[in-house]
C-alpha cells in the first residue's frame, strides 16, 4: 500500500521530469470566497494535468525489460496523456482505451504523443474488461488511473509541494479541496499531508449528481454513480471510488462537496480572468467549491487543486462568455 516513503521515492524519480507547479492567489477570489484562497495550478503540469506525476511514477518503477513490452491505460483523457508522454520518454509503446465522447482535444493529444488510442462507448461497454483483454493479448502492463499504489504515490508528490508552499505562505491549518474522480490525487495528497502538514485537511469535490465519493464517505462504504454520462466534468466522472483509494479517503478526508456544471464554468472563467490559467470543468470543481460553498468550509484560508486544463475550445468559450454577462 502507498505510504509516505513511496511518495518520497516517487518524488525522487520525478525530480527533473515533473514541474513544481505554483500556488496561486488573487485578492479578487479572496473577496468572493470570504477567505484567503490558494490554488495549486496542476493545469500547468506536463500534458496539462497532475496525471503526468502518477504515470511517470508507475512507468519509471517498472523493470526496464517489462516496460519495453509496452503499457496500457484506460482514461477519459488526462491519465491517457500522462501515460502517453511518460511512455514516449521511456521509449515504451502505449495503448490507451478512451471513451468515444471524450473531448476531441484529449483524444488528438494522446495520439500526437505517440499512443495507440482504442475508443469505446462508456454507456454500454466496460473499459476495465477492454483493458484487461488487450493487456493479456498483447502482454502489456496495465497502468490503472487511480487504483494503483505507484500512481497514488506519484499524485502524492502534489501534496508534498502543497505542504511546503502552504508553510511558505504562512498557512498551517486549512481545508484542502481536491478535484476527485476515483480518488488517486485525493488519496495521495491526503497521505502526504498526514505526514508533512497534519493541520491541512483534505476534502474531495465532485460534480453534482456524480458525487460517489462524498456519498460513500457519508455512508462508510463504497457507493456507485447511477450513470456515467451527463456532466461537463468528464475528467472526474468515474463509476465509484477505488478499492485502494477509498480506505485512505475514509481514514483521512473530511466530508465531500459537490458543485454544479454551471459553477464549474463560472470558476473556469474566474480562474482565467484572475489567475491567468486555463481550466477544464473537472479541473475547476475544487475552486468552484472554494468560491461558492463558503459556508461548508472552515478557517481563514482554503487551498484547492486546479487539477487539469485540457478543455475543448467550445466549452472554454462557453465559460468565458460568463465574463460578458
Amino acid at each position: 500500500m502507498t505510504d509516505i516513503a513511496m511518495i518520497e521515492a516517487a518524488a525522487a524519480r520525478l525530480s527533473g521530469h515533473a514541474r513544481r507547479t505554483p500556488l496561486l492567489s488573487s485578492p479578487f477570489l479572496d473577496e468572493i470566497a470570504g477567505r484567503r484562497v490558494l490554488v495549486k495550478a496542476e493545469c500547468l503540469q506536463h500534458t496539462g494535468s497532475f496525471k503526468f506525476r502518477g504515470a511517470w511514477s508507475a512507468l519509471s518503477a517498472l523493470d526496464p525489460s517489462r516496460r519495453a513490452q509496452g503499457v496500457i491505460a484506460y482514461s477519459s483523457g488526462n491519465h491517457a496523456q500522462g501515460v502517453a508522454l511518460a511512455a514516449a520518454r521511456h521509449d515504451a509503446p502505449a495503448v490507451i482505451v478512451m471513451p468515444s465522447d471524450a473531448p476531441r482535444l484529449k483524444i488528438e493529444n494522446t495520439r500526437a504523443l505517440g499512443a495507440e488510442v482504442v475508443l469505446y462507448d462508456r454507456a454500454t461497454e466496460d473499459r476495465d474488461a477492454i483493458g484487461a483483454r488487450l493487456a493479456e493479448e498483447r502482454d502489456l502492463t496495465l497502468i490503472r488511473p487511480f487504483d494503483e499504489p505507484l500512481v497514488i504515490a506519484g499524485q502524492g508528490t502534489t501534496g508534498l509541494e502543497i505542504a511546503e508552499q502552504a508553510a511558505e505562505a504562512g498557512v498551517t491549518t486549512a481545508d484542502v479541496l481536491t478535484c476527485c474522480g476515483g480518488g488517486g490525487l485525493t488519496a495521495g495528497i491526503a497521505l502526504a499531508l498526514e505526514a508533512r502538514a497534519p493541520g491541512l485537511r483534505v476534502r474531495p469535490v465532485e460534480p453534482s449528481g456524480f458525487d460517489d465519493t462524498a456519498r460513500s464517505l457519508a455512508a462508510g462504504r463504497i457507493l456507485s454513480n447511477p450513470t456515467l454520462t451527463g456532466s461537463l466534468c468528464d475528467a472526474i466522472v468515474t463509476p465509484a471510488p477505488g478499492r485502494i483509494t477509498f480506505p485512505i479517503l475514509a481514514r483521512l478526508c473530511g466530508p465531500g462537496l459537490a458543485v454544479s456544471d454551471d459553477e464549474a464554468l463560472e470558476a473556469m472563467a474566474l480562474a482565467c480572468q484572475r489567475l491567468k490559467i486555463v481550466l477544464e470543468p473537472g479541473g475547476a470543481v475544487a475552486l468552484a467549491a472554494a468560491l461558492f460553498r463558503p459556508e461548508a468550509i472552515e478557517g481563514g484560508a482554503v487551498i484547492c487543486t486546479a487539477s487539469g486544463g485540457n478543455v475543448d475550445a467550445p466549452v472554454f468559450a462557453r465559460a468565458l462568455g460568463r465574463l460578458a454577462d
